[in-house]
């Protein structure tokens, strides 16, 4: 039997192929981190109250990331694997399937906004000014969303192929033309008769930069020549393909979700103290995604080679990957720990801090970002489970690190000061590692050190 033709992830050296593989997507997550800071920043010069709205909506759109990149994992995994295994058609309708399944997804979303929108932000402040301000610009996000499930899903097809360079470029060019917008639609130009928008014009930037986005990834789908396609002529949603990409999904999209949970219930904690402690919240969401966004791109890198490996066979390029992405997860984590121990003054000034603000998020800042090096590692175990299809394990993790063991400890931290309830997130953390440690072990013993070469199985 001749040998058949490997794609790069399969005989590539791990270390250089996470590099290469990971650092457009790393770019691009930057560039999309850039965006979340400098869309707060225009936002905070509107008046405290939008900055309010803006991170009360928050919630809404980890939601709604949940539900589009969700769905949209579940599908890199299945493709990956399918190449992995030589089945290129079974990974073709998967690639369809996926646009499908987003486009349903989205529906559900696009419900959430018209009907759920205004009773979230009543239960979450009585403050008019802030309702009305965010029930604008999470009605536009979430009504408005589809384009950017279509380009997240074809990205993610995309890589899990092993092409990183489109999906950067897509994702490029949304956030570039979002930090354009945003302050020439918030502010207005005087000089064209163009009237300012406020919070409306911040929604609005965002979604026309996805609206571009999409368009990218739709003509790059189209007029290039990719190891999957897409195809609806003669399809038929298959229930195998679905349950395949939704057994990653799900507890993908939940694990997601629970960050939307996870922050409703903390502003439902802070707003006791003030409106200043929501927005410190809202600011240490938006700046610790310079620190979490790169590793999410890193994700992109090795989540496909770790899974067109596993469905290869080959467990010491499984290893391989899992040791690659820890280790250059974890410089990442340490950088960030180092600027938010030294600078958090700086980058809370950012945002037009006050007196108050600098209070409550200086010690906010430091004590939160000691959570940074533990999540390194927990991020990767539940990339590789992902990538195994095993996704009930990452959302175990999930839960343990954003629900059972943070929320519990903030509220009850709570009682002694602001200052002890950031202490929560490193509590949490701490215990996701061991757990996630004790949760590989079980994964090595029972599935990786059993994988055979694709070759030995096909004989």
């Amino acid at each position: 039997m001749e040998p058949r033709q490997e794609n790069k992830m399969g005989i590539a050296p791990v270390l250089p192929l996470v590099v290469t593989m990971s650092l457009p997507a790393m770019l691009s997550m930057s560039i999309q981190a850039l965006y979340n800071v400098v869309d707060s920043i225009f936002v905070s010069r509107i008046s405290k109250a939008a900055l309010s709205a803006t991170s009360i909506a928050y919630p809404l759109q980890m939601l709604m990331i949940a539900m589009n990149v969700g769905t949209a994992i579940g599908v890199n995994s299945l493709v990956a694997r399918k190449l992995g295994e030589g089945r290129r058609d079974e990974a073709n309708r998967a690639a369809t399937s996926g646009l499908v399944l987003s486009f349903i997804s989205y529906l559900v979303m696009m419900l959430i906004g018209v009907f759920g929108v205004r009773p979230f932000f009543e239960m979450t402040t009585s403050n008019p000014e802030i309702v009305e301000a965010g029930v604008i610009y999470a009605k536009i996000v979430l009504i408005i969303s589809l384009p950017s499930f279509i380009q997240v899903c074809i990205e993610k097809t995309l890589q899990a192929t092993g092409n990183m360079i489109m999906p950067m470029f897509s994702q490029l060019i949304g956030c570039v033309i979002n930090i354009i917008f945003d302050p020439i639609l918030i502010f207005g130009i005087d000089a064209i008769g163009l009237r300012p928008m406020g919070i409306t014009g911040a929604a609005v930037a965002t979604v026309f930069g996805q609206f571009c986005g999409m368009v990218f990834c739709m003509i790059i789908m189209i007029v290039k020549n990719h190891e999957v396609s897409i195809s609806f002529k003669k399809y038929k949603l298959n229930r195998d393909i679905v349950k395949s990409i939704y057994a990653v999904s799900i507890p993908s999209i939940v694990m997601q979700a629970i960050g939307s949970v996870l922050i409703t219930f903390l502003n439902m904690i802070l707003i006791v103290f003030s409106e200043s402690a929501v927005n410190v919240m809202g600011i240490y969401f938006k700046l610790q995604s310079f620190v979490y966004m790169p590793v999410f791109g890193l994700n992109q890198g090795v989540m496909p080679v770790m899974g067109y490996n596993f469905g290869a066979g080959k467990k010491k390029r499984v290893m391989d990957a899992l040791k690659s992405g820890i280790f250059l997860a974890a410089c990442i984590m340490a950088a960030g720990l180092i600027l938010f121990q030294t600078i958090p003054g700086v980058m809370l000034g950012l945002f037009n801090a006050d007196a108050e603000t600098l209070a409550i998020g200086i010690p906010a800042l430091r004590i939160i970002s000691i959570a940074f090096i533990p999540s390194a590692f927990g991020i990767m175990f539940s990339t590789l489970f992902q990538a195994l299809g095993q996704g009930v394990q990452s959302l175990f993790m999930s839960l343990i690190r954003q629900l059972i063991c943070i929320l519990p400890a903030a509220y009850l931290l709570s009682k002694i000061s602001i200052t002890a309830v950031w202490f929560a997130f490193p509590i949490a953390e701490g215990i996701a590692l061991i757990m996630g440690f004790i949760l590989f072990s079980f994964c090595y013993k029972n599935v990786i050190s059993k994988l055979r070469p694709v070759e030995e199985r096909m004989q």
